[in-house]
C-alpha cells in the first residue's frame, strides 16, 4: 500500500478539495483507495456526505478496542472508502506522548489497512505537531498544496527545513500550486517562475474557481458534478502527473 499525505503547515490552501478530488481520481483508476480524514474539523468527511465520528473516538482507535478496518465506511463511489474524522482527533497528541515510541503510533494504526487497500490518502490538519511527525514517518508521497504568494512560499520553506531534519529519504515530495488566480499578476509570475526553476514542483496547477468552491454545496468530487470542466481536467492531470512521478 502506498501512502499519500496531503499536508501543509499553513491552512487555507485548498487542501481538502484537493484531497477529495485526488482520492476520487485514484479510485477511478480501479485502485482500491482509502481516504482517512485526520482533521478533527471533518471537512473531507462532510464533502463525502459522511457524519464526523468513529466508534469510541480516538481512545478506541489508539486502544485498538475496535479494529481500524471496521471503522472504514464506503464513500458511495466505486473503489473509494473513507475513514471519517472525529472531533476527538484533537487529542492524538495526548496518546502519542504516552506511547513508548510517539512517532511510530500512526504507523501501527495503518498497518492493518495494508492488506485491504492499495492506496491510502491522508487529509492532514495544518501545523507542526507529533501528529505531523507521525504522518511524515508513514508517508511515501507528500503532496503539498500552496497558493502562489510570497507568504505561502515562506511557509513552504519552513516545511522544507522541517523535512530536512527528519531525513526520510524514501519519501517523495510533490508541491503543487493551488487556487491560482489567472487574473492576479503575482499568482501568474510566482507559479511560472517557481515551476520553471524548481522541477520538484508539479507542472500542473489548479485554478481558483467558483466551481471548486461549489464542492461545499454539491458535497461530491468535481468529476461527479462538473466532469467536463477545466477544473476537473486540471485535477485529473495533476493526479496523472503525481502517479507518473512514482514510476
Amino acid at each position: 500500500m502506498k501512502v499519500y499525505a496531503i499536508y501543509n503547515i499553513k491552512g487555507g490552501v485548498g487542501k481538502t478539495t484537493s484531497t477529495v478530488n485526488l482520492a476520487y481520481a485514484s479510485a477511478a483508476e480501479g485502485v482500491r483507495t482509502l481516504l482517512w480524514d485526520l482533521d478533527p474539523q471533518g471537512a473531507t468527511s462532510y464533502y463525502l456526505c459522511h457524519k464526523v465520528g468513529i466508534p469510541g473516538g480516538v481512545k478506541s482507535l489508539m486502544g485498538r478496542k475496535i479494529p481500524v478496518t471496521d471503522m472504514t465506511r464506503p464513500s458511495g463511489y466505486t473503489n473509494l472508502d473513507l475513514l471519517p474524522a472525529d472531533a476527538s482527533y484533537r487529542y492524538f497528541e495526548h496518546y502519542f506522548i504516552e506511547a513508548n515510541k510517539p512517532d511510530g503510533c500512526l504507523k501501527k494504526l495503518v498497518k492493518p489497512l495494508r492488506d485491504r487497500y492499495e492506496r491510502l490518502l491522508l487529509d492532514c490538519p495544518p501545523g507542526l505537531s507529533l501528529l505531523s511527525e507521525n504522518i511524515l514517518r508513514v508517508t511515501d508521497v507528500l503532496l503539498i498544496p500552496l497558493i502562489p504568494t510570497p507568504l505561502s512560499l515562506r511557509s513552504y520553506n519552513r516545511l522544507v527545513r522541517q523535512l530536512s531534519k527528519n531525513k526520510k529519504g524514501r519519501m517523495r515530495v510533490v508541491p503543487f500550486f493551488n487556487m491560482v488566480n489567472g487574473n492576479n499578476a503575482i499568482h501568474r509570475i510566482v507559479a511560472k517562475n517557481v515551476c520553471d526553476k524548481h522541477p520538484i514542483f508539479a507542472r500542473q496547477t489548479i485554478p481558483h474557481s467558483n466551481i471548486i468552491e461549489a464542492m461545499g454545496v454539491k458535497r461530491s468530487p468535481l468529476a461527479i458534478y462538473a466532469p467536463d470542466s477545466e477544473e476537473n481536467r486540471a485535477m485529473q492531470a495533476l493526479w496523472r502527473e503525481i502517479v507518473k512521478r512514482q514510476e
